[in-house]
Formats: C-alpha cells, sequence, structure tokens
C-alpha cells in the first residue's frame, strides 16, 4: 500500500511489528562487554490464574514507561518476568477439574505469556522463570537448609491459624480482618507442628535499614511495615504464681504502673492458661471456654467494642512491688503469642483492662494522677500526669517513674528494660501438594535429618492418585512411596519425608536474584552478576504486597547478606506502587456484573489505546474507574499523531536547527518536562505533554510552516520516542513513515537544547472575582510589586471593578493575579 493513502489501522500495525519485535528482542539485556550503565527495573511477577486482567494492564503499562525510558536514556536495561507459579488457586481448580495442578498452571502461564507479547511488554524473554519448575524450588530447597543450619529454620508446636476452608495454615499477614485473604473463611486456631523462619532475629534491622528506603518508598509502605514489626519499649516483670515453682514474665511498656495491678490475665488458648487451671475448680469452667475461643477469629478478640469475657482459673500471683496476692483470670482479649501471652491487669490505664473489671466487679486503682476516677467514669486515663498510689513512685512524671521502677526490679532480680516486638517468626508449613516440599527426613532415631545437598530437588510425586482435597493433613503424607525413604545419617528404611510444603511466599522472596541467570544449575542465582546488577533499580507492584512479600524479601536478602552472597542489605532501591482498575467505583466481580475483560478492551480498542489510557488516567497510585475514562478517545489521539509522521519529510538527514523556532521551542520544552515527569512517577504529565506537541506540530504543519521544515520532522521523531513508552506499536509505524529502521525503542532520548528553553515571556492570567479578565504577556522574571501594577493598570480591569474597591490582590509571579474586590 502507498504510504500517502495508508489509514491507522491497529490491527495492521500490531500484525506488522509483533514479528520483527520477536526476531530484534530490542530489550534483551546484559550482553557481554556492553558498555551501558545498568538499570534493573521489575514489575512484581503475575501467579497463573487464568489469562491477564485489567489489573495487569495497568501495572505492566507503568513498569514498561520505566523501563523503555531509561533504554532510551542509554541504559543497559535488565527487565525479566516469570510467573509465581505454585499455590492454592492451581491446587482447587485442580480438584475441580480432576486432574495434575501443573497441567492447569502451565497452560496459563502459556495463555499469559502470549498475551504478554502481544501487550508488547518490554520484558527480557531471555530471563524467565516459574516457581514450579524443579529448577527453582531446588534453591528453596537449598535455602532452607542454609537457614536450618544457622538456626533460622525451625519446627514447634504451636496454635497457628487454621482456615476450615482451605484446610490449611495460613501465616498471620494472610488473616485479613479475621477471616482467609483467600476465601474470605472465618479463620480459627488449631495446635500443630509447624515450621518456621526466625525472622524475629532481623527485627531490629528490618526497622533500622528503613532508613535507606526514606524518600525512595511509598511513606505508607514504610510506616505499614513499621507497624507490623511493631517494637515496642518497656519491661519484663516476674510474677510468682502460687502453687507454681516458676515465675511468669509479662511485658509492659508502663512499669511504672505496676501498683496499680489489681488482676493478672493469661491468654485463654496458651499452654500456661490450660497449666493454671488443671487441678482446680475452674478446670471444667474452663474447658468449655477455650471451645468457645478457638471458634473466634483474633480480629474479634482485638475488637475493643466486644463484650469481655473470661474465667477465674482459682489461682492467684504475687505482684513483685508491693507484695498483694491478685487474682489470675484466663481471657481471649489477651493473645498467646504476644508478648509472653499474660499480662498485668491495670484497669485505671488500660480501657481493656477497665472494661475486664468491671464486667466481673474487679479493683480499680489510680495510680497516676489525671484528676478523674475512671472506676466511675468507666473511661481509662494514659495521661503521664504525677504518679500516686505508687510508693516510692510518689510524684514522678511517667519518664522519671519508668527509669525507677526498672531500677527497683532490677535491684531485687524481678524485672528488668525490655524490647517487644509485634512481629511474630514467619509460619511457612502448608498443608497442601502444590508448593515446594520440604527438605527434612523424620527418622525414628535421629529425629529431624536435612535432605543431602546432593539429594536436591525433592520434586514433587505425580499427582495422580493422590486425593488432594483438603482434610487438614497434606497430601503428600498419602505418597507412601514418596514419603518413606532411608535415613541419610542411620540408613533405617522407615524414615518419613516431612508432608508439608513451604508458604509461597518463600518462592517470591528471592525471586529477583534468580532473574540474574534463571537456569543456573550451581548455585541459587549468580553472585558476580548479582554485584553487577542488584539491588532492584525500581519495584513495580500492589500495595497488597506492603507487608508479606516486601517483609520477607528484606527479611531474605539479609540472611543472604550475612552468608555473604549479597553486598547490600536492601532488595528494591525504589518502589512505586499502583492502584486498582474499578468500574463504577466498585472492584470488579461476575457476581456484581461489573466485569471488564482485557481482551474484549483489547479487540475493540487495540493495545496501544488500552496501555495509553491506563497511563494517561490519573497518578499511578490513584484508583482508574474504567467508566471514566476514554479508550476510543485515546485511539483517536494515536491516529492524529500517526498522521503526523504520514504528512512530514521523509528525509531523515534533515538539519533540525533550521527549523521553526517556535515550534523547535515546543518540542524541547516538552521533552525536558516530559523528562521531569517520568522520573517523578507522573506519566498522566508527560503523556499530556505529548498530546500538546502532537496538537502544536498539527497546527505548524496546517497553518504554520508546513509539513517540509525541519521542525516539523524534529517533532514528530520526538512525538515517536514519547510514544514508544506508552503506544509502542503506533510509535514504531511512525518511525517507519519517517524513514527509520525499527526499533524506535532504542532510538536514543533527544538531547534537549537548554538555550530553547528560556521562555522570552509567559502569558498571565487576571482574574476579578475568579473570572479571567485579561491576558498579559509579561517576563518570566517578572516581580510580584510590578506584575500587580500592570494587573491594575489593565483596561480589562479597571472595566470588570466597575467602581468597586479592592480588597486584595494575590500574585503568583509570573503567571496569576486575581484580584478580589469589596
Amino acid at each position: 500500500m502507498d504510504e500517502a493513502t495508508e489509514t491507522y489501522d491497529v490491527e495492521t500495525i500490531q500484525a506488522r511489528w509483533l514479528p520483527v519485535w520477536d526476531d530484534l528482542q530490542p530489550f534483551r539485556s546484559g550482553a557481554e562487554g556492553d558498555p551501558r550503565p545498568t538499570k534493573y527495573v521489575l514489575d512484581m511477577f503475575p501467579y497463573p490464574s487464568g489469562d491477564l486482567h485489567m489489573g495487569h494492564a495497568e501495572a505492566y503499562a507503568l513498569g514498561d514507561v520505566i523501563a523503555r525510558y531509561w533504554v532510551q536514556r542509554g541504559f543497559n536495561v535488565m527487565h525479566p518476568i516469570g510467573w509465581d507459579a505454585f499455590g492454592l488457586p492451581a491446587e482447587n481448580a485442580a480438584i475441580r477439574r480432576g486432574e495434575d495442578p501443573g497441567l492447569w498452571t502451565y497452560e496459563n502461564i502459556a495463555q499469559q505469556k502470549a498475551s504478554m507479547r502481544r501487550y508488547a511488554c518490554s520484558f527480557d524473554w531471555d530471563r524467565v522463570l516459574n516457581t514450579c519448575d524443579p529448577e527453582y524450588y531446588h534453591w528453596n530447597q537449598w535455602l532452607f537448609l542454609q537457614m536450618y543450619d544457622r538456626g533460622l529454620a525451625y519446627r514447634k508446636a504451636s496454635n497457628v491459624n487454621w482456615c476450615p476452608n482451605c484446610q490449611t495454615v495460613l501465616a498471620n499477614e494472610q488473616v485479613v480482618a479475621g477471616l482467609c485473604e483467600r476465601c474470605d473463611s472465618t479463620v480459627t486456631k488449631k495446635k500443630l507442628n509447624q515450621w518456621y523462619f526466625k525472622i524475629t532475629d532481623y527485627a531490629d534491622r528490618l526497622l533500622d535499614d528503613m532508613a535507606q528506603l526514606e524518600g525512595k518508598w511509598p511513606e505508607k509502605v514504610l510506616l505499614m511495615q513499621r507497624n507490623w514489626i511493631g517494637r515496642s519499649q518497656g519491661a519484663e516483670v516476674d510474677f510468682v504464681i502460687e502453687g507454681r515453682d516458676e515465675p511468669v514474665t509479662v511485658f509492659t511498656t508502663r512499669p511504672d504502673t505496676l501498683y496499680g495491678a489489681t488482676f493478672f490475665v493469661v491468654a485463654a488458648d496458651s499452654d500456661l492458661a490450660a497449666e493454671l487451671a488443671a487441678g482446680t475448680d475452674a478446670e471444667e469452667e474452663f474447658a468449655a471456654y477455650l471451645e468457645k475461643v478457638k471458634q473466634t477469629s483474633e480480629m474479634d478478640r482485638l475488637n475493643n467494642d466486644r463484650d469481655k469475657t473470661g474465667v477465674f482459673l482459682q489461682r492467684y500471683a504475687i505482684n513483685p512491688v508491693n507484695g498483694e496476692r491478685i487474682p489470675v483470670w484466663a481471657s481471649d482479649y489477651v493473645l498467646a503469642d504476644y508478648g509472653t501471652g499474660a499480662i498485668m491487669a491495670v484497669p485505671a490505664h488500660d480501657q481493656r483492662d477497665l472494661d475486664f473489671a468491671r464486667t466481673f466487679n474487679l479493683p480499680v486503682r489510680v495510680v497516676v494522677d489525671a484528676g478523674e476516677d475512671p472506676a466511675e467514669t468507666g473511661v481509662a486515663t494514659a495521661d503521664d500526669g504525677p504518679h500516686v498510689n505508687s510508693g516510692p513512685l510518689d510524684g514522678l512524671d511517667k519518664a522519671e517513674a519508668i527509669a525507677a521502677i526498672i531500677d527497683i526490679l532490677g535491684e531485687r532480680g524481678t524485672g528488668h528494660a525490655s524490647i517487644n516486638y509485634r512481629l511474630r517468626d514467619w509460619l511457612i508449613s502448608r498443608q497442601r501438594y502444590w508448593g515446594t516440599p520440604i527438605p527434612i527426613i523424620h527418622c525414628p532415631d535421629c529425629g529431624e535429618v536435612p535432605v543431602p545437598i546432593d539429594q536436591l530437588p525433592v520434586t514433587l510425586p505425580p499427582a495422580q492418585g493422590l486425593d488432594l482435597k483438603p482434610k487438614g493433613t497434606s497430601p503428600l503424607g498419602a505418597a507412601t512411596e514418596w514419603a518413606t525413604v532411608a535415613c541419610p545419617r542411620c540408613g533405617r528404611d522407615d524414615a518419613q519425608r516431612d508432608p508439608d510444603t513451604m508458604d509461597t511466599f518463600v518462592d517470591s522472596s528471592w525471586y529477583y536474584l534468580r532473574y540474574l541467570d534463571p537456569h543456573k544449575t550451581d548455585g541459587p542465582f549468580a553472585v558476580d552478576e548479582a554485584k553487577k546488577w542488584m539491588p532492584v533499580d525500581q519495584y513495580v507492584g500492589g500495595v497488597t504486597h506492603a507487608i508479606l512479600h516486601l517483609l520477607y524479601s528484606r527479611f531474605f536478602t539479609k540472611v543472604l547478606f550475612d552468608m555473604g552472597m549479597v553486598d547490600f542489605t536492601e532488595p528494591f532501591t525504589r518502589l512505586l506502587n499502583q492502584g486498582m482498575v474499578v468500574m463504577d467505583g466498585s472492584a470488579m466481580s461476575k457476581s456484581r456484573g461489573n466485569l471488564v475483560r482485557l481482551s474484549d478492551e483489547l479487540a475493540v480498542h487495540g493495545v496501544d489505546a488500552i496501555r495509553l489510557t491506563m497511563v494517561f488516567a490519573g497518578p499511578p497510585e490513584d484508583d482508574i474507574d474504567w467508566s471514566d475514562v476514554s479508550p476510543s478517545g485515546s485511539k483517536k489521539f494515536l491516529a492524529r499523531a500517526w498522521r503526523l509522521a504520514q504528512d512530514v519529510s521523509r528525509d531523515p538527514g534533515v538539519d533540525f536547527t533550521t527549523g521553526d523556532l517556535e515550534l523547535r521551542k515546543v518540542t524541547h520544552r516538552t521533552l525536558h518536562d516530559a523528562e521531569q515527569a517520568i522520573e517523578s512517577f507522573r506519566f498522566n504529565v508527560a503523556v499530556a505533554k505529548a498530546m500538546e506537541l502532537v496538537n502544536a506540530t498539527r497546527k505548524a504543519i496546517d497553518s504554520g510552516c508546513g509539513p517540509a521544515d525541519p521542525a516539523v520532522r524534529e517533532a514528530t521523531e520526538a512525538v515517536a520516542i514519547l510514544l514508544s513508552l506508552t503506544a509502542p506499536y503506533t510509535a514504531e509505524d511512525m518511525w517507519r513513515l519517517l524513514g527509520h529502521a525499527p526499533s524506535v525503542a532504542r532510538a536514543g532520548w533527544p538531547t534537549v537544547d537548554p538555550a530553547l528553553l528560556v521562555q522570552e515571556s509567559v502569558t498571565c492570567v487576571v482574574q476579578v472575582a475568579g473570572k479571567v479578565r485579561d491576558r498579559l504577556e509579561v517576563s518570566p522574571d517578572i516581580s510580584e510589586e510590578a506584575l500587580r501594577g500592570l494587573a491594575l493598570s489593565s483596561d480589562a480591569v479597571t472595566k470588570a471593578l466597575e467602581g468597586k474597591g479592592i480588597k486584595t490582590v494575590i500574585v503568583r509571579a509570573p503567571k496569576l493575579v486575581n484580584i478580589v474586590p469589596e
């Protein structure tokens, strides 16, 4: 077809360039001897549950802007992709279909990969991984064993979060508002032997190293992580329990209120509560109460508005500062896994303790004078007033009293200063099939025995013949031939493999390192390549992973640093969180009838229009309501931009400096502003600037210097390069029409001429009572006083005032004057 008679046809353009890109692979990274500086851009990898959806379309469009921009700026950019391929969705789908979860998983990976290619994601297709491949999870197991050798992986019996629907254990982070994050079932507690990673050993470093991330990660995410780790300073205090040999230690942030402790509470589901109830008159009542507590979610237990419940255990504790006998209660408002699972209750100064005291008619003693009696008002006081009824602490303020009581406890040997954390060790065991087998063998004689390194990976047995339906125990335990092995230590032939699999967050806690050499066979990642590429320069993904994935990745990185395998302590230098794509103000779902299918939108509008719409909709962190945006408008704009390339000179060798000066100024200002916008994540602003340049160029062609002017060609080339970040098919076709060989993605960012950025004048808007009454051409350096005088001398302003006086004049030099009449 003659170029002059071509029309903008998205299907033709997509079909033209996809095979060319497959052949050129313009985004391959890491070529030997590449002199360009490196940049590592990473999108959070997807779970392969069906084809790409609208959320993927937004996330990958945003990550692509960053990766493509740095390629244009002359960097050797690594932008890999993979699949977070283990997990419950695949296993549940396999149960419904009666097939191997691997089959479903790999089918979805193939579908998503094809869609990503069509969506023109700038991925390096030589750097691809699937976490369900044995060549990947081999190294999950290797890393587990390294942690095991260092005391960072251990097994213990404990009360764990249990989803009765998924029939598996959940980490604390996977319980949202008391519900399973995957199926929304109410989470209960169950006592099981489980594997943990000792993330608490790194609590201080996880907190302190956030100083490296200030100003580079969203403050909201840093705050969420700080709150989750929850470092609290206070004291550990020993209470003697009558009839028990060992004292019980409690942690409190307010040891200065010890004189106000009038009762003692232990978590109802703790081992301590069962021990104290045993053999007492309260044993039967406690057992019945405990069954009720097990059916209550942790979120409900923490709800301050719930009625307080509990059982007096017929036991007494001794207050270590005054020798007072105080009753010991079991209650669900104290959690077994926070602190020591026991508290000293100070009802005058803690609302939950006060509510409990009022429910069971327990004494309330004020020890910090706030001028009110909580026993009468029903409101606990947490003021820092002078201490009363506190013996040697009387008259002291909070800081003085805390220091004094810690000294007293130390002298008596009944307490000391301490730091406590909300963070708990990471529970990694899962009672499901589709995950990484835990590389431990249980021998009747030797106990826990690590699988020898040279026997890794421990691969999953075939799913055929196994009942994968959730029933509270791992399906792997029923794979008798797989599970029964000889003990590597003593040779006994009836040892058993551990039947659990690892939490899939283990897979995603180090995948960014595996991309460095995804098929490496002699280690988890290429240590030398890590020195070249790591840490990740830019990470892009949803804020839903603000705690789980990011915290675990930071933990893994610190462990690897201690092992001498990496030379950095934070994996992700900068973080960008994108919002959600919603419809009519609500999350998309079939049940709401507001589901928008990405495949349908692509078929109607084309890839570039959808990508551009996602980027132009607003700041990346904001949600996009698909009912408020216009992909059809984006498509029309792209057609207008494409026609510029059809109209201008085909000679790529023209001297731009001889072109129309005003259009050249617009072009260079656009490029300058786009740079600043992209590097500050204001991608929508960069798109708006490109639209303005298209308008200015069209005006120059139709009614200005004409299509043959070198400045028009310079502007059109700039438009193509700008659009290569958001609308790659259109940009590539424009590049073709301009007479260039592919690919525009590697064209290079045009050099901005500072001389063309100098503005001789700017337009100042003059308002009277909020309405525009005049526009003045003024110097960019005009003073506020001079601009005020010009505005007040304007005939249009005088007319608008109609003889009224002036109340105030607001001047924002050089662009705005707002006159407020009396």
